[in-house]
């Protein structure tokens, strides 16, 4: 096939259209996140960082970008407008990785020691049934926590920050097929030590035949071993499950659910894990936005007076920030104000003209009276004694100024008498061409570079030559001979 020559058209861009419909209620009021990563350069960070924002979807921002110019003031100007209310940052230095979770916009904030974690990619490879759905990241997931109820201020905000995060799901209204997703935290009182998993939640009818739950919970089975599909239902406890059913897993559903999941009816529910996976710890909680008073801390401990001393010096740097913070504002009034005044004066003088002072009028009308002191009578002399007739009146009718240019004073300007122009660039370089030429003609016929110089040098040569003669070495030379 020939190639078609022609013009290439462009592609016209796509217009965004705006929406001006506002969100429901119920979906603004739903805690939504923001999930970052701050410290050293990891892809492995990066690859965590956007599991754990996939699996807080639906309710966060799932196509966010980062730059390293980005600050967190940053993010918390952009949370008012888009309903942000918690903000999760993974932290990578050189000893440890750490994860922040703070409320917006002004705290507490909870830092955590990451000790272990894996990535979703590395759970899914690992199983041999992947169990992910399109619709399985629509709805945000149940929460579960465990151990939760121990003793100490620090679980119980714990508890609270981790199930704010997550959406409330009203028991009355809820609609069970809405939840395919659960999210377990469990606390380990003895190591201190919190595990997190993520998993899919499936249901599956129990007291069926196998072949019959083979075709109503999953696509149509291969049939070409049996001559007919009753063949198949009558068979189904020779086929294989790898699935083993357990009795704690049985639940009775108050919903009619898909599947042959009846209202009323035993189901049992199982949990396919798809990551990612956590182990972390609870290293210190902050009373501000990352800043603050530490509320608590793992391994410092200080008495009361020290207590005191700290919240002392941070309500003096308090102090002193709000006072700088006036004292620039009123700068900052003072500055616009005097730009104002400023901006009116130069406005009102470039209306009126340029100001002339009393010194620069009285030389301006004695260089006027100068002018005017010379006539035309003295041209009509001279021409009549040298000629011997008188001239025509018509010769000096319009010779009434002279032109003879009158003081200006130095660096007087106005619009009556401009100032001078400056020389053009082109007569520079005339006067530069001059100069190196009449260099050259002294250098040929002046003291340094003519023939005096070389008469000069030679009787130089010639005095040298006579020293040498008369070297010790030469006198040496002149007795050995004789």
């Amino acid at each position: 096939m020939k190639k078609k020559h022609g013009r290439h058209r462009r592609k016209k861009s796509k217009k965004t259209s705006t929406v001006t419909e506002d969100e429901p209620k119920h979906l603004k009021n739903a805690p939504h996140t923001f999930v970052i990563h701050r410290g050293l350069p990891s892809s492995m960070v990066v690859a965590i960082s956007r599991d754990f924002r996939h699996m807080m979807e639906p309710f966060t921002a799932s196509a966010l970008k980062e730059r390293k110019s980005n600050r967190i003031k940053d993010f918390v100007h952009l949370s008012g407008f888009f309903h942000v209310s918690h903000m999760c940052l993974f932290s990578l230095s050189q000893h440890t990785l750490s994860l922040k979770v703070a409320r917006l916009p002004k705290g507490p904030t909870l830092t955590f020691k990451v000790h272990q974690f894996t990535l979703a990619r590395d759970i899914i490879s690992a199983t041999k049934k992947q169990y992910l759905d399109e619709d399985t990241f629509k709805n945000a997931p149940l929460v579960i926590l465990n151990s939760f109820s121990g003793e100490g201020k620090h679980l119980k905000l714990m508890a609270t920050t981790f199930q704010n995060m997550f959406a409330a799901i009203n028991l009355t209204t809820v609609k069970l097929s809405s939840l395919k997703r659960c999210v377990l935290l469990s606390y380990n009182p003895v190591s201190k030590l919190i595990d997190l998993r993520h998993y899919t939640v499936s249901v599956v009818p129990v007291n069926i035949n196998k072949g019959v739950k083979k075709i109503v919970t999953r696509n149509i089975p291969n049939l070409s071993k049996f001559d007919d599909i009753a063949d198949f239902v009558e068979k189904g406890h020779l086929l294989s499950d790898s699935e083993f059913d357990d009795e704690e897993s049985h639940v009775i559903l108050p919903q009619t659910l898909k599947k042959g999941n009846l209202e009323d009816n035993k189901s049992s529910l199982r949990l396919h894990e798809i990551g990612p996976r956590l182990t972390f710890q609870l290293i210190k909680i902050e009373d501000d936005l990352m800043t603050g008073e530490v509320l608590y801390h793992d391994y410092i401990s200080k008495d009361s007076l020290e207590i005191e001393e700290l919240r002392k010096k941070r309500a003096e740097k308090r102090r002193l920030k709000e006072a700088r913070k006036q004292k620039q504002e009123e700068n900052k009034v003072k500055k616009d104000a005097d730009k104002a005044e400023h901006k009116a004066k130069t406005s009102s003088s470039t209306t009126e003209g340029p100001s002339v002072t009393d010194y620069q009028k009285k030389l301006l009308k004695d260089a006027a009276d100068a002018v005017a002191d010379e006539s035309d009578e003295d041209d009509r002399k001279y021409y009549k004694e040298e000629i011997g007739e008188k001239p025509d009146e018509e010769l000096f009718d319009g010779q009434h100024k002279s032109r003879k240019r009158p003081f200006i004073p130095k660096g007087f300007k106005s619009k009556l008498h401009p100032a001078k122009k400056p020389k053009l660039d082109k007569n520079r370089d005339e006067d530069r061409d001059n100069d190196h030429r009449n260099n050259k003609k002294m250098n040929k016929k002046g003291k340094f570079g003519g023939e005096k110089n070389r008469k000069f040098n030679n009787n130089n040569k010639k005095s040298m030559n006579f020293k040498s003669k008369l070297s010790p070495r030469n006198k040496f030379q002149k007795k050995n001979k004789k």
